[in-house]
């Protein structure tokens, strides 16, 4: 008889993602003297992508957001240029996935409105929107983009409405949604799409979560369940779950995972702790892990999801003194590759009027391109139009490497003609800003000739500044001399342009002279 030893072995998980840390800027890379809002909205308040960081600010007599440079760290003027069209406090802004000088605000005058932000920045106030979307009765307090149909925009206000807008049309002033949704009883808290936008969830004030078509409003399911009441919701990628940050019956901060054909009953409940401050989720589908962070906390919990029991595994937490108010984050295509960074954070702090970058950082020794933990991701192209999407076709999102070189560089000549389409629409929109266009195509021209060509970004350059990092001048003694630098530098490309002319017209001369040799040594 054999006696068979049992040896006891903890049950350890394997995770690339088990030594995460969390990594905040220094002080000479965050944005400071920022006059962030005081709403007490249960959003954001801040969006980022690779060009840009928008955030809504605190002002008087209307509503208005800062737009920023993303590489426009410091201190920031207190009078820099800002986008001011509202009537009334802005409450969310959203940059468009497909276009990074594109972005959505919504406000308490009940209107959303579209900004066409120029390649160079803010650099005067910004008044006039691009489209104005008039339908909501009521504040507006949430706005969405769809992630793959292109110019296809979700609003939801204070009227209990989720209203669907189709911006490709000819209309400065839209009025007319090409859908309403009128499913829900209170006050929209979330909305949040799978990957390729066939379905939508929300949370609602009534503590119900709802899934339904976007397309034609259909409500697929409704969760109703008296232990959790839900505040915010995000759908989990292609993983067929949702999760909700909410209460519990005890007021206790918790998360609940649901099964996304079955919402009857949770598949999982985790008290947190007894916090009043909201939850914000946020999930990044290439890596499967979960972020939350509170509304008025200074740390960060992170999990790692997967779909087997028991779905939700702790990671570790980053701990702050700096509570936020608000996180932007930034997408996939705008980290850091070279430093393994697989989420970044843009952190609001009002106690400091600052905005804080916070980078989620993989440990690893190799300075090479880590591809086990950058899987190809959505990308900036959209897979539909608005029309197509309308129609009744769905497609998951176009996906890009996020591999050093393996994406081919938009040329300048291309961002010039983005930049000259945006213009001629702002112009039919705008006829007084016709000739204004016309002068700043001749400046366009003028910056082409000057591009460098070691420059790895090819982004234009001019009076060896680049244009994308540029502040505005400050001062007139600033104003003023950037004025004659811009006039030696026309200058200078003059000459230049003359020097090439002359040559173009002696290697002319001498493909002439050798040809007349020739044909006299043939003779």
């Amino acid at each position: 008889m054999t006696v068979s030893k049992m040896t006891w072995r903890p049950q350890y998980r394997s995770s690339k993602f088990r030594h995460v840390f969390g990594k905040a800027a220094t002080k000479e890379s965050c944005y400071d003297s920022v006059p962030i809002t005081r709403s007490v909205q249960d959003n954001n308040f801040c969006a980022a992508n690779p060009c840009f960081l928008a955030v809504i600010t605190e002002c008087a007599g209307g509503g208005a957001f800062l737009v920023l440079s993303i590489h426009h760290t410091g201190k920031v003027d207190p009078h820099h240029p800002r986008v001011s069209g509202h009537r009334g406090n802005v409450l969310d802004v959203k940059w468009n996935p497909f276009n990074d000088y594109c972005i959505a605000s919504c406000s308490e005058d009940s209107t959303v409105k579209v900004w066409e932000i120029p390649p160079h920045g803010v650099l005067k106030n910004l008044t006039v929107p691009w489209k104005e979307l008039q339908g909501h009765s009521r504040r507006v307090g949430l706005i969405e983009w769809h992630p793959t149909a292109n110019n296809i925009l979700f609003s939801t206000a204070y009227d209990y409405k989720i209203m669907i807008w189709n911006l490709d049309c000819q209309e400065q002033v839209i009025k007319n949604p090409v859908r309403t949704i009128s499913h829900h009883t209170d006050v929209v808290l979330s909305m949040s799409f799978n990957t390729d936008g066939s379905i939508l969830a929300t949370t609602c004030k009534d503590r119900k979560v709802r899934l339904m078509e976007p397309r034609s409003g259909n409500l697929l399911q409704v969760a109703n369940c008296k232990t959790h009441k839900a505040s915010k919701v995000l759908v989990l990628g292609n993983m067929k779950m949702l999760l909700t940050s909410g209460t519990s019956r005890w007021n206790d901060r918790q998360i609940a995972l649901w099964d996304q054909d079955d919402l009857s009953v949770p598949l999982l409940e985790e008290n947190l702790d007894g916090s009043s401050g909201v939850l914000f989720p946020f999930y990044d589908p290439d890596t499967h892990m979960l972020f939350l962070a509170g509304k008025g906390d200074g740390n960060i919990r992170y999990y790692e999801i997967s779909s087997e029991k028991p779905y939700i595994h702790y990671l570790t937490e980053y701990r702050s003194l700096l509570p936020q108010k608000g996180m932007g984050v930034m997408p996939k295509r705008g980290l850091d590759v070279s430093t393994c960074e697989v989420f970044r954070f843009y952190k609001l702090v009002t106690t400091k009027s600052l905005i804080e970058p916070l980078s989620m950082i993989v440990p690893r020794r190799s300075e090479s391109y880590q591809e086990d933990i950058y899987p190809m991701t959505a990308g900036n192209r959209p897979a539909l139009t608005a029309d197509e999407w309308l129609s009744g076709i769905d497609k998951g999102p176009v996906l890009m490497s996020l591999k050093p070189g393996s994406q081919v560089a938009e040329s300048y000549s291309e961002m010039k003609a983005l930049g000259s389409s945006l213009d001629t629409r702002r112009s039919q929109s705008r006829p007084g800003m016709m000739q204004l266009t016309y002068i700043q195509d001749q400046l366009g021209t003028k910056e082409d000739s000057v591009r460098t060509e070691d420059d790895r970004s090819w982004t234009p350059v001019s009076n060896g500044e680049d244009l994308t990092l540029c502040s505005p001048p400050r001062t007139e003694n600033e104003l003023r001399l950037k004025f004659h630098k811009q006039q030696e530098e026309i200058r200078r490309l003059r000459e230049l342009l003359n020097q090439r002319d002359v040559h173009i017209k002696q290697l002319e001369l001498e493909i002439k002279n050798i040809k007349n040799s020739q044909s006299q040594s043939s003779l």
